[in-house]
């Protein structure tokens, strides 16, 4: 039996066609829950290196089935892979493919990992911003998540952390739901950390923002 196999062996048809109705994109759904996917990724890491995995990835993506395409992202979501640079590459393969939030944040929790290996990636990704598609602007935030998230940051990272509320700045006026989303999600983890930053941004580009985005970045501050 093969891996993609054993996912199909877990199909429940009541919840795939549930989940097919809740995400509107044309492709196979199986209905295999998240904790299952989790399951089986887990067991694929622990058997293959490093190359078989990244094979094995791209063959799960490659099929377009929902939860293949997540359980392949998984499969590189780690925080220490060496060398990483092929598994940095695949996930940059998939942007074009990006088409709903359920698999592009699966991605980029992936693709979290590797750019907090090496921020310096941060320089490709501020390409993104300017893709047509509106699911890879979106993926540099999602991506750069982890410094919104940092405790304790160090010099170079709150440097990169007013860098990437630069590139939320620069889509402030960008109408899309899920990009004024991403912009409320990265400024809401950063109040946890720093309310006055959130504050600030807030103060500039607030009123640019949609009303329920510029809320959401606002939500825990106005909680305390």
């Amino acid at each position: 039996m093969t891996e993609l196999d054993a996912l199909i062996a877990l199909a429940d048809e009541q919840r795939a066609e549930q989940m097919a109705q809740y995400h509107k994109i044309p492709r196979r759904y199986l209905g295999v829950t998240t904790p299952q996917i989790d399951d089986l990724a887990r067991t694929w890491r622990a058997q293959r290196d490093l190359p078989s995995r990244l094979d094995l990835a791209d063959s799960l993506w490659r099929s377009d089935i929902h939860e293949a395409r997540i359980a392949g992202a998984k499969l590189l979501t780690q925080a220490r892979i060496r060398p990483d640079e092929d598994a940095w590459a695949l996930i940059r393969s998939w942007l074009p493919d990006f088409d709903s939030w359920a698999i592009a944040d699966s991605v980029m929790s992936a693709g979290q990992k590797r750019l907090v290996a090496d921020p310096a990636r941060l320089d490709q990704v501020e390409t993104w911003l300017q893709s047509d598609n509106m699911w890879i602007r979106r993926a540099a935030l999602v991506g750069t998540l982890p410094w919104a998230k940092m405790n304790n940051p160090k010099p170079d990272d709150l440097a990169r952390r007013d860098r990437i509320l630069g590139w939320a700045a620069s889509l402030v006026d960008q109408r899309d739901w899920f990009i004024q989303k991403a912009i409320a999600w990265w400024l809401r983890d950063l109040s946890k950390r720093d309310a006055p930053r959130v504050t600030a941004f807030l103060a500039e580009y607030g009123a640019r923002m949609k009303p329920f985005a510029r809320r959401e970045a606002a939500r825990l501050i106005q909680d305390r």
